[in-house]
Parts: structure tokens; C-alpha cells; sequence
């Protein structure tokens, strides 16, 4: 492959992996910042309600595109700049991606799913005495995950400066 082949290759997927965990940064930020303030202000049986219809819409193509994709994406970034193990966009990529499979990926598998799994066991009209407590711990993981994924984000960015940089 030529130099400017491989550079367009690195730049593009640098810019996708910037777009794909942007997006995720963007969705899990709006749902913190936006539908879990709503969701705090309605009774346990509006709760339950409406956090099972999230948790089972949210399930479509598009999200796991998203979802999966950054840290694809990500990996595929940095793999091609392995040859440039010794420069910082390599390590910011590097960055990026485990930060974004640990704190999104693991950490969803570990924690948000089995408190998704545990909303949508319940009956909305017999609630169980943790509920608000479940809501809590649920809307806590889901900050985490703000924080991990604009992390993420943010490390892309740099990636890309650090590449732009780099070949000035």
C-alpha cells in the first residue's frame, strides 16, 4: 500500500471512530442528562413502565451498530497505526478503545443489563420495595457511562489532532 493510501485509510477510520463514539457519547449523555431527570419525577408504576419500553426499544440494528461498532472501528484505528506504535495517535487510539470496551461493552454485560433484566421482571402495579433504589443504581452506571464514553470521544479527537500534527 502506498504512504497516501495508508494515510487516508488511518485518517478515515480515525474520523469514523470519532463519529460512532460521538454518537454513543451523545445518546448515553442525553438519556443521563435528559430522560433519566424525567424518569426520577414519575411514581414506580409510570417508572416500570416506560423503563421496560426503553430497555426493549432500544434493542434494534441501529444501536448495535453504534454500540459495537466504536469499539470496532476504534480497534480497526488502531491496528493500522501499529506500525506507529511509538507515537502518541497509536496510544490515544489505544486509549480510546479499551476505555470504551471496558466502560461501555464490559461494564453494560456487567452491570446495566442485569438491572435491565431485573426492571423488566417486575409488575408495574406490585412493585418490589428496591425499586427507587434499582433506579438509582441504574441511572449511576448510566452516568458512568458518560463519562467513559465522551472519554472515548474525546481520545479520538486528540487521535486525530495528534495524526494531523504529526504529518505538518
Amino acid at each position: 500500500m502506498k504512504t497516501n493510501t495508508i494515510s487516508h485509510l488511518q485518517n478515515g477510520l480515525i474520523a469514523l471512530a470519532i463519529i460512532f463514539t460521538g454518537i454513543m457519547a451523545g445518546f448515553f449523555y442525553a438519556y443521563t442528562f435528559n430522560v433519566n431527570l424525567a424518569m426520577s419525577l414519575v411514581d414506580g408504576e409510570t417508572y416500570a413502565t416506560v423503563q421496560s419500553l426503553f430497555n426493549e426499544n432500544v434493542r434494534h440494528v441501529g444501536f448495535f451498530a453504534f454500540f459495537f461498532g466504536s469499539a470496532a472501528i476504534s480497534l480497526g484505528a488502531t491496528i493500522v497505526h501499529a506500525r506507529q506504535w511509538k507515537s502518541p495517535t497509536f496510544w490515544l487510539l489505544a486509549s480510546a478503545t479499551i476505555i470504551y470496551i471496558g466502560g461501555i461493552i464490559i461494564f453494560t454485560r456487567q452491570v446495566n443489563l442485569p438491572l435491565n433484566y431485573y426492571t423488566e421482571s417486575w409488575d408495574p402495579t406490585n412493585l418490589p420495595l428496591d425499586w427507587e433504589a434499582t433506579r438509582d443504581a441504574w441511572n449511576r452506571a448510566n452516568a458512568f457511562r458518560v463519562g467513559t464514553s465522551l472519554t472515548s470521544f474525546a481520545l479520538c479527537i486528540m487521535a486525530m489532532m495528534s495524526q494531523t500534527y504529526a504529518r505538518k
